[in-house]
């Protein structure tokens, strides 16, 4: 029967409502058949109710589907009219595949949820997220354990019991960081996104410890500084120490006490003399350390403001002409945009600029056809200004450690230039690069 089964039935109801109706017009034209002809139309009321219910199976079965899926309700299935024929049961079967892709698509949808969860709550790094209203939509474990604390349902929780912590995760900016200390244990660097889900803005923040990283280079950097003093002040505390022995020896040996007073030979003077010159020299030299290393440690806070990277160049390149002409260095300068601008202390980054210019000036001095440029350049949402030059270079071993306060190649370097300018750059959130080839090319690179 198939499709007609269903078609039959609807048929059969039409035509026995068409008799039963035809049979309605017949009593009604006979008065003697007024009674029946009310009951006929009660019958018929009834055949047409029952034709509407029958016809609007699908209808039925349609909105229950819908409601299915709108509730999650995946566990139904549609299979009790079947046997209105084929219709019905491709009907039902599709129903039925449907309702299953959903429930497969939930499952793995939970599974997926179960392994990232998984992964977020064994990361190292501290995780939290929360809408604007404060609501905490996710938090892993080791986000618990630098907040300190086992449940937060909602992050202004936090402004009683925290009001520091609170004050950062409000504070810092999507795309940007701050940091956090949190007493002795824990110094957290904080790093904020922002979502959007299903219209709502949902802000992510990540919680790194950097504490024993920091620690670790903190260390690193103080064997270094102190390896560097120590050489630097066992190089005037030797010689001075020895003459002051060698001029007791002579004052011991060469002064005679004459009456009542001491005399002293030529030969012994001369000797004193030049002891105490040296020993001057050295307590000299030993001063001129000292300043510099005051020097390092108290540089100003930067006054920041909008710079033309192609007016910082040309006031550099001004500045530095009268030096440049007494020498064989061809010199030049280009930027590529005269709109592009930095955000920076002028006076600061120009000391920077000179400073790796004189370098390449005395790297230059052995060179033929010596050669210096200065660049500027905007590329991947940052800008760059590059000091070039073909001098001798830097070797590998110690392009590591040039910007170690008070390590030096040169014989009359006192080692402090490039770490004061890797210093200005980091008050400038900015970085100071460089890349070396001897004898071929050296490029020291100013990011903004």
């Amino acid at each position: 029967m198939g499709f007609n089964d269903f078609r039959f039935r609807v048929a059969f109801r039409v035509v026995l409502l068409g008799l039963v109706m035809a049979l309605f017009v017949f009593m009604v034209s006979r008065p003697n058949m007024i009674f029946a002809a009310g009951l006929t139309s009660i019958i018929i009321i009834g055949q047409l109710v029952e034709l509407y219910r029958f016809t609007s199976q699908t209808n039925r079965k349609l909105t229950r589907f819908l409601e299915s899926v709108k509730y999650s309700d995946f566990l139904s299935g549609f299979a009790n009219d079947n046997k209105l024929g084929r219709s019905f049961r491709e009907l039902n079967t599709a129903f039925n595949e449907v309702l299953e892709a959903f429930r497969n698509t939930r499952t793995e949808k939970e599974e997926h949820w179960q392994y990232l969860n998984t992964i977020v709550q064994q990361v190292r790094t501290g995780i939290i997220s929360f809408d604007p209203d404060g609501q905490v939509q996710l938090m892993n474990t080791n986000a618990k354990r630098f907040i300190g604390i086992a449940s937060l349902k909602n992050v202004n929780e936090l402004a009683d019991t925290n009001p520091k912590l609170y004050q950062a995760l409000m504070e810092v900016q999507s795309g940007k960081s701050t940091l956090y200390k949190s007493g002795n244990e824990y110094l957290l660097t904080l790093q904020a996104t922002e979502l959007r889900i299903r219209g709502n803005t949902v802000k992510l923040v990540t919680l790194q410890n950097i504490q024993n990283e920091l620690q670790k280079q903190e260390l690193d950097a103080w064997q270094n500084l102190t390896r560097v003093l120590r050489h630097e002040i066992m190089n005037s505390i030797t010689p001075i120490s020895s003459l002051t022995s060698t001029l007791r020896e002579i004052l011991d040996h060469d002064m005679t006490k004459v009456e009542n007073h001491y005399e002293l030979q030529s030969e012994g003077a001369e000797d004193l003399r030049e002891g105490l010159t040296t020993i001057e020299n050295r307590s000299k030299g030993l001063i001129k350390f000292i300043d510099a290393y005051r020097e390092y440690t108290s540089l100003p806070q930067p006054k920041i403001k909008s710079i033309r990277v192609k007016d910082l160049l040309e006031k550099v390149a001004q500045f530095m002409k009268p030096e440049l002409k007494k020498t064989p260095i061809q010199f030049g300068y280009h930027c590529e945009s005269e709109y592009i601008t930095i955000q920076g202390d002028e006076e600061m980054i120009e000391q920077v600029l000179i400073n790796l210019i004189k370098n390449a000036m005395e790297a230059l001095e052995q060179v033929e056809n010596p050669r210096i440029e200065l660049n500027g350049s905007f590329h991947d949402n940052a800008v760059s200004i590059e000091v070039i030059d073909n001098g001798s270079g830097i070797i590998p071993e110690a392009i590591e450690r040039i910007f170690i306060p008070f390590f030096t190649t040169k014989k009359t370097g006192s080692g402090i230039g490039l770490a004061l300018s890797r210093q200005i750059m980091q008050m400038h959130n900015g970085s100071l690069m460089v890349k070396s080839e001897p004898d071929v090319k050296t490029v020291f690179t100013l990011n903004f």
